[in-house]
């Protein structure tokens, strides 16, 4: 019966898990890339100090 329950459990945790999107890229050499609705440049690099 436990095992059941601990199935359940997992199973019910990832479906209530919201999905997560990447964008399609288009990062420069330094992994940063301008969001061309707001107009800001950001980095996902997090070793880039310079943004």
């Amino acid at each position: 019966m436990r095992k059941i329950a601990s199935m359940l459990l997992v199973l019910l945790a990832f479906s209530v898990a919201p999905p997560s999107f990447a964008h399609s890229g288009g990062t420069d050499s330094s992994g940063c890339h301008t969001n061309h609705k707001t107009g800001d440049y950001h980095c996902h690099n997090r070793n880039n100090i310079e943004q």
